[in-house]
């Protein structure tokens, strides 16, 4: 992809090091409305700092990464406790729903439904995978 601007190159190039529009623009010597309007009107220029940002987030993230195992390796009780919640499905929180109802008329009542959605919210489920609150308090639910 070439860009001739040489400022416009600057941008790219600081965006790559330190994937932030402010600071880019700053030792650019340019306005963010700046940046904003090149990004808009020039395509080449937007895929260009879309892709440097990008690439500049994972350099800060393998540098965050790195300071996080020094610190570890320092013996920072938090930063093993974070390591092990985002790394180890042994640590990572965890929520747990248990509910024990009796149904009497083979239909939920709506404190019953209100519990159900809740704690069908609380599990974070794609649409796609819920059941329909309607379809199960229509079902003919056996006493227990």
């Amino acid at each position: 992809m070439k860009i001739k601007n040489k400022t416009q190159l600057v941008v790219i190039e600081q965006l790559h090091k330190t994937p932030i529009v402010q600071f880019a623009c700053e030792k650019s010597g340019i306005s963010r409305a700046t940046y904003y309007r090149w990004r808009k009107d020039t395509k080449k220029f937007k895929e260009a700092t879309d892709k440097a940002i990008e690439q500049g987030r994972f350099l800060i993230n393998d540098l965050a990464e790195s300071k996080l195992i020094s610190a570890m390796k320092d013996g920072n009780i938090t930063a093993i406790i974070y390591w092990l919640k985002s790394n180890s499905s042994n640590y990572s929180t965890k929520i747990e729903v248990n509910a024990n109802h009796r149904i009497v008329d083979g239909k939920l009542s709506k404190e019953q439904e209100a519990l159900i959605k809740k704690a069908i919210g609380l599990m974070s489920l794609d649409n796609n995978k819920l059941i329909k609150l309607e379809e199960v308090s229509n079902k003919n639910i056996s006493k227990k």
